[in-house]
């Protein structure tokens, strides 16, 4: 047989072989495990998001001694930072849904290599937003008086708070997302039990497991599984930041009071996760050199998704200003050109220019396959759409219908503080996860490397250039 040679441009793209720098299963095996040894630039990395976070966890401690005051509201700007920043991990989170979840039910071949990035940045991100309805609240000892449960004094949570519904979204999102991380490794772990030495450490793989001997009936069920799954999630991506609109749609605040508020957050949302994804796996795909599994070609289609998803929220844009006009309504009409020429202008236009300027570049394929300008462009996506959550939030409560309830707001240390330390939590958790699991699904980029065949009569197996020969009846899966 033909020893296959490494081709010297593993991203170009082939018809018969979706990964063609990857020879074989044992490369796989090897590669991707090799990534969960640490390294001193990840220490580095680990030391700087423990930082940011100890900077947060020390200013919410400030806060919680000397009041909430200090967050810098001020009447009538009583949502500031916090809730900023709640909307905005929220929605990093739906990238990894829609990319593990939606993706697979389309059979869309990029994800392969991508999704478990995205499904461990869905967790941590949700478990990041999860702490802000509590920092929020000022007295985080309380916070549990936001969650139904029975006790004697017949108490319930008002189910017409926002806050409330924020509970039930993160817990329901969380929940499933985290099972869906879950059933999704086991394969994988199941690998890294194989090849553990260290017998406490191989114990606890065992465990988490849950005996997988990968076995024929093992994957029917568990694709059956993993399908449920992913059919079960795909509605959390337009219901939890549909439900996380309605915190400001069902208000008369202007500018919040309307009906385009859930499909607009839910592709905002998605928008922003696929720019954390680019923030995070291109860095990955550098420092652990996995340039032949998370391919240029993989890059360009999540590149398409982010232009697409771009477009929307521009027309989305586009259409706040237009029912504003169209209503008559003195007050919207006075709070959008406040919105674009008034005190918040800056915000406005860093917004527009983010997330619906920058990312036209998307239509150049050059672009779209130039690893350096699409991490540079996530960047910018990333600060675009926190500043769209913070010019859909302080500008309305702080140029409300009457002029005498008119306000202005400044963030303190505190907020900005506490802003860093979510970042810093975030990394801390992923930085982490990528040195215990894979980063990259091992069994699912075994699918698609063609499997080593037996040579015979017919010559089957791979020719010099590194292509398949013709397949034969009895090859296993080429005819099912």
């Amino acid at each position: 047989m033909a020893t296959f040679a490494e081709p010297l441009r593993p991203n170009v793209a082939s018809a018969d072989v979706q990964l063609p720098g990857v020879r074989d299963y044992e490369q796989v095996d090897t590669e991707i495990i090799g990534t969960l040894k640490p390294t001193a630039g990840w220490f580095g990395a680990l030391g700087v998001a423990i930082a940011m976070f100890l900077v947060g966890a020390a200013a919410w401690i400030y806060q919680i001694y000397w009041g909430l005051g200090n967050a810098g509201y001020a009447p009538p700007v009583m949502w500031g930072v916090y809730i900023i920043t709640f909307v905005f991990w929220v929605g990093i989170g739906h990238a990894g849904t829609l990319i593990s979840a939606i993706l697979f039910l389309f059979r869309a071949g990029f994800r392969t290599t991508i999704y478990r990035c995205a499904e461990a940045m869905t967790v941590f991100a949700v478990m990041t937003a999860g702490l802000f309805p509590i920092i929020h609240i000022g007295r985080p000892w309380k916070f549990f008086w936001l969650i139904p449960y029975p006790n004697w004094r017949l108490i319930w949570p008002n189910f017409k708070s926002p806050l409330v519904w924020d509970v039930f979204a993160i817990s329901t999102y969380l929940t499933v997302s985290s099972t869906f991380l879950y059933v999704g490794l086991i394969p994988d772990i199941a690998v890294l039990r194989d090849r553990e030495t260290n017998p406490l450490r191989k114990r606890i793989l065992a465990i988490l497991s849950l005996g997988w001997r990968n076995s024929e009936p093992e994957w029917r069920h568990f694709m059956k599984m993993y399908l449920f799954l992913a059919a079960f999630s795909t509605p959390l991506v337009l219901s939890v930041h549909s439900v996380v609109s309605f915190d400001f749609a069902m208000a008369l605040t202007p500018g919040w009071h309307a009906t385009i508020f859930p499909p607009y957050f839910v592709a905002g949302a998605i928008f922003s996760g696929i720019g954390m994804v680019f923030t995070i796996i291109i860095p990955i795909r550098k420092f652990f050199k996995l340039q032949h599994y998370v391919t240029i070609n993989h890059l360009d289609a999540a590149a398409k998704l982010a232009l697409f998803t771009s477009m929307v929220v521009g027309c989305a844009y586009l259409i706040e200003f237009w029912v504003a006009w169209y209503s008559g309504v003195a007050a919207e009409q006075d709070y959008f050109w406040n919105r674009v020429f008034g005190e918040w202008w800056w915000a406005a236009w860093i917004m527009l220019t983010c997330n619906m300027i920058f990312p036209l570049s998307l239509f150049s394929q050059k672009l779209r396959r130039n690893p350096t300008w699409l991490f540079i462009l996530s960047i910018f996506i990333n600060i675009g759409m926190w500043f769209e959550r913070f010019v859909i939030i302080v500008p309305s409560l702080s140029h409300e219908f009457e002029p005498w309830q008119w306000g202005h707001y400044v963030p303190s240390w505190v907020d900005m503080s506490i802003l860093v330390g979510s970042f810093g939590w975030f990394f801390m958790w992923f930085l982490l996860f990528i040195k215990q699991l894979p980063v990259v699904a091992i069994a699912e980029v075994k699918e698609i490397v063609p499997p080593k065949l037996r040579s015979h009569a017919r010559g089957h197996g791979l020719d010099p250039s590194g292509h398949h020969l013709p397949y034969g009846t009895e090859t296993p899966g080429e005819f099912d």
